[in-house]
């Protein structure tokens, strides 16, 4: 069971990291786009004010339920799941529509001569969530049933959609302004719940492509429905309220930068463009590779370890399984960190320069994305073992982390207010990485915690190799050397030399890490032939 598990987790990863690489280009190329059509004031109410809206709704009502039922025991009755995951609707509508009104009338609005029809921008992504949380009882059941490609299928058509939209509504018509954007949102939300809902209904009325084991026989099997017994599980609810709990304060610790800026205006529109620029830019490592690891890691966790059970009360197999899994991991990511912070502080000028001209290269967007190298490293090491952590704490200990996690939504407050009144936009990123660093330790204290009575030390694969130390210090001072010889107003020729300089460091510290981190190369080929092979894995 944990090997299929652990393959359905590794293709779930490896999907996901399809699909976030699909997003990630598109709006990568989309800003760099409309970025020629569209103001950086309207730039800084979309991407921050109202995807703000939209993201704090989305994961507060979403979340909390998705984790509760992916941490549901092995037997279960799939109907109270259901009826559980519905419950969300209404949680969605009261808080979009609450929301809603803080954002019409409480914050400050973008001039109306500018920036028209704000209104209706806040109302087409208050009803885009609610779209999308109407499909979640089928998204959640296709990844406990381990569907792991129809997300990719189905988010990777609708991020498309989206993104195509927006590119023609700007492009000939840049006058709609946020309209532009509110048409290809909701486009996007619904799309989204018309092909999950369209899907299953095909791959359930197609008797060749169902398996014994789908508990579903109709489509009206993913709505709510009174059951004899008790209509919901008490225990789950009870861990949905939990993580509901929780969620109100990491979805603060995760955008705390955007409710800074939106609540305390400590920077202007047009500053919060660049600065959702730069963040998207730095911030590409962290969704293209750190979540679906993230994601993936999550799902092994909760299949493999009981969170209910002491580390010496479960089967020492599978605990010696997610020991090895979780070191891998850590080894991983934060590799993966280490050399985009090595080659992120003397290539972003040169990145910034070819991506937005001076715009975004000159004033403080260099230094935010030299600093923001230093915060993926951060953010890599967080989110692997911040998953083992929520993959294992009991409901009580999910309770009181959320006690410290109030404490860390207050010192990140303070210091995000404290420190760009001294660095400006800097100043956000600093408070982030201070943010990351208290959450780090609590789960290094609790990973040591929970694997003290055993031999297994996965937190080993914090620390890379002494080869792999040295050698991401020399290609740095080499990197920093050429960008001061070469980069970046000496002409092209010298760019280009910049850029092979940077191409040849990076092909050595791949070979060196090949050769010398044998565990993690092992690691990843294991799990390569495992997908290969794809044993009873579901992959429509």
């Amino acid at each position: 069971m944990s090997s299929k598990v652990l393959a359905s987790a590794a293709l779930s990863a490896s999907s996901n990291m399809i699909l976030q690489l699909i997003f990630r280009v598109l709006t990568f190329g989309l800003n760099a786009f409309i970025v020629r059509y569209i103001s950086t004031d309207l730039l800084g109410v979309v991407n921050v004010r109202l995807l703000l809206l939209y993201s704090t709704p989305m994961f507060l009502a979403g979340e909390a339920f998705r984790r509760a039922c992916l941490s549901g025991e092995k037997q279960q009755c799939w109907q109270q799941t259901i009826n559980l995951l519905w419950c969300s609707v209404p949680v969605s509508i009261v808080l979009v529509s609450f929301m809603s009104y803080v954002w019409l009338y409480w914050l400050e609005q973008p001039d109306p001569n500018s920036i028209p029809y704000y209104g209706i921008g806040v109302l087409a992504f208050a009803v885009s969530v609610v779209l999308e949380i109407i499909a979640l009882p089928v998204v959640v059941a296709s990844q406990m049933l381990l569907f792991v490609r129809v997300k990719v299928i189905v988010d990777g058509a609708a991020i498309i959609t989206r993104c195509s939209l927006t590119a023609i509504l700007v492009a000939l018509y840049p006058q709609l302004g946020i309209l532009a954007f509110s048409l290809a949102q909701v486009t996007y939300s619904a799309l989204q719940l018309v092909l999950y809902y369209g899907y299953f209904t095909i791959y359930i009325s197609s008797a060749k492509k169902r398996d014994e084991d789908f508990p579903f026989t109709t489509i009206f099997e993913f709505l709510p429905r009174p059951l004899k017994e008790s209509w919901i599980r008490v225990d789950q609810v009870l861990l949905t309220w939990s993580f509901f709990k929780q969620g109100f304060l990491k979805q603060f610790l995760t955008e705390g930068e955007r409710y800074v800026m939106t609540f305390f205006s400590v920077l202007k529109f047009d500053a919060q463009g660049v600065y959702d620029v730069i963040n998207n830019l730095g911030s590409l490592a962290a969704r293209l590779i750190f979540l679906p690891l993230e994601d993936a890691g999550y799902l092994f966790f909760t299949h493999t370890l009981d969170r209910t059970l002491s580390v010496e009360k479960q089967s020492q197999e599978a605990v010696a399984l997610a020991a090895r899994v979780l070191r891998n991991l850590t080894r991983l990511v934060t590799l993966i960190g280490s050399v985009i912070l090595v080659f992120g502080y003397p290539y972003s000028f040169l990145l910034l320069d070819l991506y937005g001209g001076s715009t975004l290269s000159s004033g403080d967007g260099t230094l935010l994305l030299r600093w923001y190298s230093v915060y993926v490293l951060l953010i890599a090491i967080n989110g692997i073992t911040e998953c083992f952590v929520f993959a294992t704490m009991t409901k009580l200990q999910v309770d009181r982390y959320n006690h410290k996690m109030l404490a860390f939504s207050a010192i990140f407050l303070a210091a995000s207010c404290y420190f760009s009144s001294l660095f400006g936009a800097v100043g956000l990123i600093l408070a982030n990485c201070l943010n990351m660093a208290l959450r780090i330790s609590h789960s290094v204290y609790f990973i040591s915690w929970y694997f003290r009575p055993t031999r297994h030390r996965p937190l080993m694969g914090l620390v890379p190799g002494v080869s792999v130390i040295v050698t991401l210090a020399v290609i740095f001072m080499l990197t920093c050397l050429s960008e001061t010889v070469f980069c970046c107003d000496r002409g092209i020729r010298q760019r280009l030399t910049h850029i092979v300089v940077g191409a040849a460091s990076l092909l050595t510290v791949g070979m060196v890490m090949f050769f010398t981190e044998t565990e993690l190369v092992q690691f990843i080929e294991e799990q390569w032939i495992c997908r290969q092979k794809k044993p009873h894995v579901k992959t429509e």
